[in-house]
């Protein structure tokens, strides 16, 4: 078990990188995706048939990189084109690095919570409390594509108010 599994590393170790790399856009994260695929690889074996070892694992790097991207720890809102971010913060963050983005974040929340309703409630699930559109729409109890369509539309107002306040500061800056 341990020589097929080593030839399916050397094999297909590229084409796993690949994918998580198309996916998340992101070297560092891609190989840290690529190394997870591997080790889940490692620990199911035995359910992989060996004709079907590539589509396997690229189904497995797949579903690593989408689960990644659905994280918390990957939604981030632009503020302005400055480097003022609003994140949820990520688990390695020092104390320092999250109170740099205060502002930032603050900012965001008085946007989502100027939101009508429903809009309000569903951003304030997804984008301030981190919860997935599946698990926003079973605690708010609504249909799933109706959270994703709430969400959608409440990115794109908050991206026309969070844009029309960076330039009414850059025009009176300047």
């Amino acid at each position: 078990m341990e020589r097929r599994f080593e030839r399916m590393m050397e094999q297909y170790q590229g084409l796993v990188y690949t994918i998580c790399l198309q996916l998340t856009h992101d070297h560092q994260q891609a190989q840290d995706l690529a190394q997870e695929t591997f080790v889940s690889a490692w620990l199911n074996l035995e359910k992989c048939d060996e004709k079907g070892e590539r589509a396997w694992l690229c189904r497995i790097a797949a579903n690593k990189a989408k689960d990644y991207l659905r994280s918390a720890a990957v939604r981030k809102v632009v503020v302005c084109e400055s480097e003022t971010f609003a994140y949820i913060p990520q688990t390695g963050d020092s104390t320092e690095q999250m109170l740099e983005n205060d502002e930032g974040c603050d900012n965001i929340r008085r946007q989502i919570g100027s939101l009508s309703e429903p809009y309000r409630s569903v951003c304030t699930a997804v984008f301030l409390q981190g919860l997935s559109q599946t698990e926003a729409a079973n605690r708010l109890h609504l249909p799933v594509q109706t959270v994703r369509t709430q969400i959608y539309r409440g990115r794109r107002m908050l991206q026309k108010r969070l844009l029309a306040g960076c330039f009414e500061n850059s025009a009176a800056v300047v």
